[in-house]
């Protein structure tokens, strides 16, 4: 009788191994502090509790995610901007991975600048050079900055620069401003010997851009035939996010644990930044981590629609997919 059993004991650990769902997540970045929830959901074994096999990989830029997941063969979730993800919508309207979850509540878009090559406000950028690399979140929110602050762009010189060289080249004055996140682009600059002092952050969303930032995205095709896989993924998220919020401190080391190169003070400086100015606001206090208003994506979406000309405009339950969040009262600010 002791066969069978074993036989059967076998069969049932197969069918439960069988039955976690596998998803493979493109950040929208390398590890860096704001990305520690994720990583402490993963360390810690939430996503596995939730019967999920998950593997991350680091992005190159926060539009990079929207192809990988679009195409589901590899990736099948993602951080991306969601400004991006409108305009992708727009032009794929049958491929476009839908938005689960709400990231970065007030977007990090900034223009930074040093006071000492004379900028310090969004006027200033006439007649200089702008580093901006073309793949950067930011930078696709150019043309909306500069109708919202009446800028003469061509007065303005668009040097496309990459990501690696792109804080380096402001350190060295060879650009007068860059387009970056804040919270990258300011902790790099003081990194490469910049003083506090000298740096001007522009913060676009402090300068007539009322838009949200990065989302969690996930395959469409993917999240009709796995729902609850979503849920669950995103319920893990968001209780990295309330961890994080809690105890940046302990969380920053799951950074340094994915990133061997990361140094701690600088990785939780960061981290800090990003939860103070772009992800612990007004707005999620009130209604808890990942969700949106949709009227304020609406209003959003006419803002993009200043400088950008829609085909297939979409509405904002056509980007943002609220089904796959729990119940308020369980996203709530520890």
């Amino acid at each position: 009788m002791r066969l069978p059993i074993l036989i059967m004991s076998a069969f049932l650990c197969a069918a439960s191994a069988s039955a976690e769902t596998t998803i493979r997540f493109s950040n929208d970045w390398k590890w860096e502090g704001p990305a520690a929830p994720l990583l402490m959901a993963l360390d810690r074994g939430w996503y596995a509790e939730a019967g999920l096999d998950v593997a991350m990989d680091t992005g190159k830029g926060s539009r990079e995610a929207i192809p990988r997941v679009a195409d589901g063969s590899n990736w099948q979730m993602g951080a991306c901007d969601i400004n991006s993800l409108i305009k992708f919508q727009d032009q794929n309207p049958d491929l476009a991975p839908v938005a689960v979850m709400m990231v970065y509540n007030a977007p990090p878009f900034a223009i930074i600048g040093r006071k000492s090559l004379g900028v310090m406000a969004p006027k200033d950028l006439e007649g200089r050079i702008l580093g901006a690399p073309a793949p950067d979140g930011a930078y696709a929110q150019w043309k909306a900055f500069v109708k919202a602050n009446d800028i003469d762009a061509s007065r303005v010189t668009i040097e496309n620069v990459g990501f690696p060289v792109r804080e380096p080249m402001l350190a060295a004055g060879k650009v007068d401003a860059i387009t970056g996140y804040s919270f990258s682009s300011y902790i790099n600059l003081k990194a490469k010997g910049v003083g506090e002092e000298d740096i001007s952050l522009i913060l676009m969303r402090e300068h007539g851009l009322d838009l949200y930032g990065n989302v969690i995205i996930a395959n469409r095709d993917f999240a009709k035939s796995n729902p609850d896989a979503v849920k669950a993924f995103v319920a893990a998220t968001v209780r990295g996010f309330q961890e994080t919020a809690k105890d940046p401190e302990g969380a920053v080391k799951h950074v340094l644990e994915h990133n061997d190169v990361a140094r701690e003070a600088v990785e939780l400086e960061r981290l800090r930044m990003a939860l103070a100015q772009n992800i612990v606001t007004d707005e999620v206090r009130a209604n808890g981590f990942g969700g949106v208003d949709m009227d304020r994506l609406e209003r959003s979406i006419d803002q993009i629609a200043d400088t950008y000309e829609f085909t297939n405009r979409p509405a904002a339950a056509d980007v943002f997919d609220a089904q796959y969040l729990a119940p308020k009262a369980d996203r709530m600010m520890p």
